[in-house]
């Protein structure tokens, strides 16, 4: 079931399907592959809107979507990829292939990710699966309400929700899989992926894809 995805440092993360390849957050790439057909930004933190490693991943016809507050700073891409769409929490849409809906990520505490924002995760719908990414959030009620069959969820602290309340928003919304992100590069330890996995409920399998 996830075997076509994989996570780079931090919460960068490759998904390819039978019908294209995305990105979600690309972030310190080792290599210039060029083979995005669609890269999806959470937000515009550096770690995850990187016009560096963006460009590394982009091909002439690839599309990227953004929140739409981010119009501005993304619109600098404009000469790198084929299309530009802005996206705002809470909606559905698609772009090329992809269907999709964005779900609200923000901290319900700490200063770092003001709901105001409106910064955003995405339920990606991919062979008959829908894949949560969750972006930098904590354990919302909207992020309580997602239904998916995979979830890619932030486990470092600091900036997002814990791997104990990671693993909590798990226990809630129960995916086949949950594959914890976020941690071990700039934030959190990779022990943190292990606290999250210790603390996640049958019968809900969680998957190591993340590359240190």
């Amino acid at each position: 079931m996830t075997e076509d995805i994989e996570v780079f440092t931090h919460s960068s993360i490759r998904i390819r399907s039978g019908e294209g390849t995305i990105y979600i957050d690309p972030f310190q790439m080792k290599e210039e592959p060029h083979d995005a057909d669609i890269v999806l930004i959470t937000h515009d933190h550096y770690d995850h809107f990187s016009p560096d490693d963006i460009v590394k991943v982009c091909k002439a016809d690839t599309i990227l979507v953004v929140p739409e507050k981010m119009a501005s700073k993304a619109g600098k891409m404009s000469g790198f990829t084929g299309k530009i769409k802005t996206v705002i929490p809470g909606e559905a849409g698609k772009a090329g292939f992809l269907e999709f809906e964005t779900v609200p990520a923000y901290n319900k505490l700490k200063p770092f990710h003001p709901k105001s924002a409106g910064w955003v995760g995405y339920i990606l719908k991919l062979d008959g699966r829908r894949i949560y990414i969750a972006g930098d959030t904590d354990a919302t009620e909207e992020a309580k309400a997602v239904k998916c069959d995979i979830a890619l969820v932030p486990v470092g602290g600091t900036y997002t929700m814990d791997a104990k309340k990671a693993a909590e928003l798990i226990n809630t919304i129960r995916p086949e899989v949950a594959i914890p992100i976020h941690y071990g590069n700039i934030v959190g330890s990779p022990k943190d992926g292990e606290v999250f996995a210790s603390n996640v409920a049958e019968p809900v399998k969680t998957e190591f894809r993340i590359r240190f």
